[in-house]
């Protein structure tokens, strides 16, 4: 999470949270301006928190099956 620009590729940091204030100080400060993130995606309230939660058993299996953990993930929509 502190080191982005490990991964080459576009990938995404993802937020959840009642308090919009809190969340766009996250987003903006701590993650773009501090970490250095381009994709923060806004999950929305903080009933999401409960499937960003489920992220880490493909987590594990990702760092399994690659032997590392560099890697994330990149959320891309379609038509």
């Amino acid at each position: 999470m502190v080191h982005p620009e490990k991964i080459a590729d576009n990938h995404d940091a993802f937020i959840a949270g009642n308090d919009q204030e809190s969340k766009e100080w996250v987003a903006e400060t701590l993650l773009s301006e501090w970490f250095g993130w381009h994709h923060v995606l806004d999950l929305g309230d903080i009933t999401a928190a409960r499937g960003m939660e489920m992220y880490l058993p493909l987590w594990l299996r990702l760092w399994k099956r690659f032997g590392t953990t560099s890697f994330n993930l990149h959320v891309v929509q379609g038509d």
